[in-house]
């Protein structure tokens, strides 16, 4: 059995650099690519294209996105191969999805089924102050990014603006399941939670953190429309274009003190 991280996933390459006056040869870093088959009761049920490293965590968190499981317990036995890059999980129900998926590292996919759940009505609070300065600790945890320039990176904190736990991927989707694997496992609620991110939120990122019942969402970039209006109906807070000090509070503003 490999371990949950499965060794770096940084690869060097030669490459040709231009810097403007003339070309020299340098070696590069790169993010590592490998797909990886997530089975399901013996049943392979979706191909992730991820950076291969902390793949339980993954493989946990997507079943629960997907709404497959709701706690560890579910769980019966997990194991990540030693032939390939795969992950196999047996639950002790043994019922599985009936099709087989195809995930890009982009997070698009056949088919995005948007979650449906009780509204979250936290009434936590984050003041203007605490968000800027954990989106700065934030992008300070992407140890992997600074060094290829080529993952996202999502962070899981509590209201005081604390890290608990902050994972990088090829995919900013992967980076989410991740979060939700790792709180299943540690049994951590999330209902006080934040969620920090690099990446775009689209729908499908608001609906795997409506689904791990956490309240506020910061991002580097920005929403979509339909991420604000599916934030909107889930209860969730979403911060979004956080930098130079400024940020944009797209839904449920009540939530960030100024």
């Amino acid at each position: 059995m490999k371990s949950e991280n499965t060794g770096t996933p940084i690869e060097e390459y030669d490459v040709e650099f231009y810097d403007g006056k003339k070309p020299s040869l340098i070696t590069d870093r790169i993010i590592r690519e490998v797909p990886v088959k997530i089975y399901l009761n013996s049943h392979n049920i979706i191909t992730i294209a991820c950076a291969g490293i902390h793949l339980k965590e993954l493989a946990t968190g997507f079943l629960k996105s997907e709404g497959i499981i709701e706690v560890s317990e579910d769980i019966e036995k997990i194991y990540v191969s030693d032939e390939d890059y795969s992950v196999h999980v047996f639950l002790k129900s043994r019922d599985t999805l009936s099709n087989e998926k195809y995930i890009l590292s982009s997070g698009v996919r056949e088919s995005n089924p948007e979650a449906t759940g009780e509204i979250i009505t936290s009434d936590i609070h984050i003041s203007a102050e605490s968000a800027l300065k954990l989106m700065e600790d934030h992008l300070y945890s992407t140890k992997i990014h600074m060094a290829t320039h080529g993952t996202h990176c999502s962070s899981l904190a509590d209201t005081t603006g604390r890290i608990i736990i902050s994972r990088e991927d090829i995919g900013r989707h992967n980076t989410i399941d991740m979060l939700g694997g790792y709180s299943l496992f540690h049994k951590i609620d999330c209902s006080d939670k934040i969620v920090s991110t690099t990446g775009r939120v689209s729908s499908e990122i608001v609906s795997k953190i409506w689904k791990s019942g956490i309240p506020i969402i910061l991002s580097r970039a920005v929403p979509t429309s339909r991420a604000i209006a599916l934030s909107l109906e889930a209860g969730i807070t979403v911060i979004g274009y956080m930098r130079d000090g400024k940020m944009n509070i797209y839904s449920n503003k009540e939530r960030v003190v100024f």
